[in-house]
């Protein structure tokens, strides 16, 4: 059985944790980090996941990890999945 649980997007998190806080924009982020705004738009939106070029320059100028982000993000991808995909009718293998 599935449960619907709420997945929050890791471009959620930078937004409500990091950029509101900090008043900052993705125009903004997206200069000081050196890559193009559309790239941090898309990754708020939840469009696209987080790189580990992009993990590694959050971790920097937030102070994090670049683990941090790239966990996060994994962790999402996998919550989003099981709430989808439905394994029920694969039968394990018996290991010898």
């Amino acid at each position: 059985m599935k449960k619907n649980v709420k997945i929050i997007h890791p471009g959620e998190v930078l937004h409500e944790l990091y950029l509101i806080p900090l008043g900052i924009s993705a125009s903004t982020l997206s200069k000081k980090i050196l890559v193009p705004r559309t790239r941090i738009e898309r990754f708020l939106r939840g469009v696209t996941s987080v790189s580990t070029d992009t993990a590694i320059r959050l971790a920097r100028i937030f102070g994090t990890t670049p683990e941090y982000w790239l966990n996060m993000q994994r962790a999402f991808d996998l919550a989003h999945v099981k709430n989808i995909i439905d394994v029920s009718k694969i039968e394990p293998l018996n290991a010898a």
